[in-house]
């Protein structure tokens, strides 16, 4: 089975430079999980998105690529039946003329 989690956005703090440790700024993240679905035993992807959130506010990473890893490794331990997970973080207002991000497949 797999959960789409698309165009999750929410503002937080997320960077390395000055004005990005004090002004919120727009963050999307998109997140793919694969687990053997039973009826017994499922994810809730409410609970996804909700983690994500919450420890993006609560972390306030310097570099995208910490916070990556740092929610791969806190989503897998929240909820064990992840067996592939996707995970791309995007900054869609950093730059004028583009989004930027990184995006990364782990396997458990």
């Amino acid at each position: 089975m797999k959960i789409l989690i698309e165009n999750l956005e929410f503002e937080t703090i997320l960077g390395i430079l000055p004005h990005e440790r004090i002004k919120t700024q727009k963050i999307r993240v998109n997140c793919t999980i694969e687990y053997p679905y039973s009826s017994n035993h499922f994810i809730n992807y409410a609970d996804v998105a909700t983690h994500i959130e919450t420890n993006m506010h609560e972390k306030q990473f310097e570099l995208i690529e910490e916070a990556i890893d740092f929610l791969s490794t806190s989503l897998k331990s929240e909820f064990s039946l992840i067996q592939t997970l996707t995970l791309s973080i995007r900054k869609p207002d950093i730059l004028p003329n583009c989004t930027v991000g990184v995006e990364q497949l782990y396997r458990f």
